[in-house]
């Protein structure tokens, strides 16, 4: 039963992006860490463990962000839910795939975001949050994760 990891992995990956996480912002850009969990984690589990682990990243980071409940968790959790199917359709087990995936489903999980804050009157345009907040953490977050999945990869390779 791998559910009390995967409990201990939203309370140490939302702690983390609250406390460690903006110590490495650049330009003010910070890494979504749940996010690039969430991604690679649905990738190895399927669409309902990514589902269930995005939904309770983004409850989370609801809960300690302060901003409107349930935001975060819908976009997570639908893209946890996305790219756990992406097995069916692709070979994931390629590197290039899965930092590909991790930053498509990052860059469609800001758009998702913008569009749900959207509902609600936020005020700034696409153009200009695209430009300065989504595309840069896209970025950041492929960079983040595609270095966790080389570590990954030599240290089992190490191990071997």
């Amino acid at each position: 039963m791998r559910w009390p990891i995967y409990l201990l992995m939203v309370g140490g990956g939302s702690l983390a992006q609250t406390t460690v996480v903006p110590v490495v912002a650049f330009g003010g850009i910070v890494p979504d860490i749940p996010l690039v969990f969430t991604i690679l984690i649905a990738l190895r589990r399927g669409p309902e463990i990514g589902l269930l682990i995005g939904l309770g990243f983004g409850l989370a980071q609801d809960l300690l962000g302060g901003g409107l409940l349930g935001i975060q968790a819908l976009s997570k959790g639908a893209v946890g839910f996305w790219a756990g199917g992406l097995p069916g359709l692709f070979l994931t087990a390629h590197l290039i795939v899965q930092i590909t995936s991790l930053v498509i489903g990052s860059l469609g999980e800001g758009v998702l975001r913008f569009a749900l804050l959207k509902l609600f009157a936020f005020p700034p345009g696409f153009a200009e949050l695209f430009s300065q907040v989504i595309l840069p953490q896209t970025l950041y977050n492929g960079l983040v994760g595609g270095l966790a999945l080389f570590s990954l990869y030599w240290v089992r390779g190490a191990r071997a």
